[in-house]
């Protein structure tokens, strides 16, 4: 009896700390970051920066998308170091597919500077990009 009561209070610890780093239906639900409250899903373009520069289009439902570019559409579990009304700075964890840090600066409501680094897939990378909102998705 007292074996059950103690893994009842381990499970629902696990789950209090899951919520609390961004695990839970309660991270989910979180308010959005101020800084991505001025801009929009739709099609943005990513254009990086440097010598072996990539240009991509995306199709964004949800702006966080753009804080994790080497991770994909997944949305992983972030901390917010800094959340600011034109700037945005997180570290973010994807389990074994990696984890990261990016900096957002908003310019305009369409278009935004993004810096990051961290390690996707076991390989680390860095890369600096301007990103532009060019319309809605296209079918």
């Amino acid at each position: 009896m007292a074996a059950a009561r103690i893994l009842g209070v381990a499970i629902a610890l696990i789950g209090v700390a899951g919520a609390a780093y961004g695990a839970g239906p309660a991270a989910r639900a979180a308010p959005p970051a101020k800084a991505l409250q001025a801009l929009k899903p739709g099609q943005w373009e990513v254009r990086e920066r440097g010598e072996d520069a990539h240009t991509r289009r995306l199709c964004v439902s949800d702006l966080r998308q753009l804080l994790q570019l080497h991770h994909g559409p997944r949305l992983c579990s972030a901390f917010t170091v800094d959340d600011g009304a034109k700037s945005l700075s997180i570290t973010y964890d994807c389990a074994a597919a990696g984890n990261g840090r990016t900096d957002l600066r908003v310019e305009t409501d369409r278009l935004v500077q993004i810096r990051s680094q961290g390690v996707a897939n076991g390989a680390p990378f860095a890369f600096d990009a301007e990103a532009r909102r060019l319309g809605p998705c296209w079918p």
